[in-house]
């Protein structure tokens, strides 16, 4: 949302120019109402106003937000959505002012003309201290340039910005982060995304910056394309020590390596997320674990690290969520050496990508060595009766479990879970050859379970999801979403397609039977009624097949 500076509109009562009305105190008596006047009769006497009486619009009604304090007609702006609240605060000079007075977020159009428009801007919004500078796509050429930077720098609330995102500015080099940095001492998150500056510039925000607590760097265009020589370039870099930063993120970034130092020179750190960044990964965690031994959340995801660069994860004892996504180098044995190291891990995501290389040897180790994990993700992965049992023994406050395309969970990894999961709240099932048989063995097990989702779990039919559904009762809630397969052409499959046709030959029976108004807006409104349902009969024909014939 662009906003841009704007002389204050003239009140929208003219019989009463707008006036400021002071806060009350608890113990005042409220101000007397009034009722708005009566309106004259057409042709009436001569009493109405001269001003009015040639117009063929009433007088206005007494305007009662003058009544309401500044406190209370903040908290109205704060409730609405920020283009409501932008074209509201021109309605008056009174609004214009409440409403800049209580802006907290801002977020601007980072074009090259912002720099001439800030000093207005930060001067009607002086209590920003969330500031986001985007720039659209395509408009990279006319985004804000250093000099702008400048600008914007001079006229930032140096004293109040905590937060401070930057999108698209392409022209924007080091110097202007630098210079922007600078100017707000107090920031405290600072998230870079889409812009042409390299890791030196950071160096500048670690300086300037040293209440710093979130960084996150996604899709940078400056960085030296040199992934191969990565130490050369960490040697070049000499990241000042951020002791109060406690999060990193990055992300899409094809030489990522060079913020290791950075990462390295945080002993503070407690999150981490590496996504989608290239180059070998296994000797720069031995680097960082070792300089921030205190981590208790890490996201690796689409990275090439293997069991050695997961076995350096043995120092932080104090991890407590770890997310594997997409790592195939990863095998059971980095897993096992993580868990014997860090037992109070409570998350655990892993997505195998159906390499087959983590299963039940892993997470068994997981079983014996986190004895307090709470949540269980396994995408890809193909674990069996036997890990599955020994975690439902030992997890005893697992409370989240997600099996997702494990060929090897049939009923009965599913009777195993119902029988020795007796925390489970949360179960997700997708693409795991259950049937009923296995579904129904939660009738009596899990006694915690409170909600289940089932998707592309062809072997579970309608039938057994209703009867679970009156066995639990209503506090429970279960899922199901069956893909079908349009080729094989089968009417019969897990009993879908009768359920389907059933479902619209009840919707069809319930139209037939529906009483038609008489009147013109009963009509219309039934009119509009009807296509919604005949839109919704289309959708579900689509799903289920066409209706049987009548």
């Amino acid at each position: 949302m662009g906003l841009s500076p704007s002389s204050p509109s003239k009140s929208s009562t003219p019989t009463s120019p707008p006036r400021r009305s002071r806060s009350l105190s608890p113990m005042a008596p409220p101000l007397p109402r009034t009722t708005a006047p009566a309106q004259p009769a057409a042709g009436g006497s001569g009493s109405t106003p001269s001003s009015y009486s040639s117009s063929p619009f009433p007088p206005p009604a007494r305007d009662y937000t003058q009544d309401l304090p500044d406190e209370i007609l903040a908290v109205v702006f704060a409730s609405l959505p920020p283009a409501d609240r932008s074209a509201c605060s021109l309605a008056c000079a009174r609004w214009k002012e409440v409403d800049a007075s209580t802006r907290h977020r801002l977020s601007l159009d980072a074009r090259a003309g912002l720099g001439h428009a800030a000093p207005a801007l930060f001067a009607r919004f002086a209590g920003v201290t969330k500031l986001a500078l985007r720039s659209a796509r395509g408009s990279g050429a006319d985004s804000l340039s250093d000099e702008g930077a400048a600008a914007v720098a001079a006229a930032l609330p140096s004293d109040r910005l905590a937060r401070l995102k930057l999108r698209g500015l392409r022209q924007l080099s080091d110097t202007g982060l630098a210079l922007l940095a600078a100017a707000a001492p107090a920031l405290r998150k600072l998230s870079v995304a889409s812009c042409t500056f390299g890791p030196k510039a950071f160096v500048a925000v670690l300086q300037a910056c040293p209440l710093l607590e979130d960084l996150s760097v996604k899709r940078l265009r400056g960085l030296p394309d040199t992934a191969g020589a990565a130490t050369a370039i960490t040697e070049e870099i000499k990241f000042p020590q951020a002791l109060s930063l406690r999060s990193v993120c990055l992300k899409d970034l094809y030489s990522a390596l060079c913020f290791v130092p950075l990462v390295a020179a945080s002993p503070n750190l407690r999150s981490l997320k590496i996504l989608r960044c290239s180059g070998a990964w296994d000797l720069p965690l031995e680097v960082i674990t070792a300089h921030a031994p205190g981590l208790v959340e890490l996201h690796l995801e689409k990275l090439q690290v293997g069991d050695k660069g997961l076995a350096a994860l043995a120092a932080c004892r104090n991890l407590e969520v770890l997310f594997l996504v997409k790592t195939p180098e990863c095998t059971d044995s980095g897993i096992i050496s993580v868990a014997e190291k860090c037992h109070k891990l409570r998350k655990l995501h892993i997505d195998g990508w159906r390499t087959n290389r983590i299963g039940d040897f892993g997470l068994m180790a997981v079983a014996r060595g986190c004895p307090d994990l709470q949540e269980l993700v396994l995408i890809g992965v193909n674990p069996t009766v036997l890990s599955l049992r020994m975690l439902g023994e030992h997890c005893r406050g697992l409370e989240r479990l997600a099996l997702c395309g494990c060929e090897t969970v049939g009923d009965a990894e599913i009777i195993c879970l119902a029988e020795r999961c007796a925390a489970l709240k949360k179960l997700c099932i997708k693409g795991c050859p259950v049937s009923d048989r296995g579904m129904e063995a939660l009738n009596g097990g899990c006694p915690s379970l409170v909600k289940v989702k089932l998707k592309r779990c062809r072997g579970v039919s309608y039938e057994c999801i209703e009867s679970l559904k009156v066995t639990r009762g209503e506090s429970f809630s279960i899922s199901l979403d069956i893909v079908l397969d349009h080729d094989a052409g089968s009417a019969s499959e897990n009993g879908v397609q009768e359920t389907g046709q059933a479902q619209v030959t009840e919707l069809a029976d319930q139209m037939a039977g529906m009483d038609l108004p008489t009147n013109a807006a009963g009509a219309q409104s039934s009119t509009h009624t009807i296509n919604r349902m005949r839109s919704v009969m289309s959708a579900i024909r689509r799903r289920f097949g066409n209706a049987p014939p009548q």
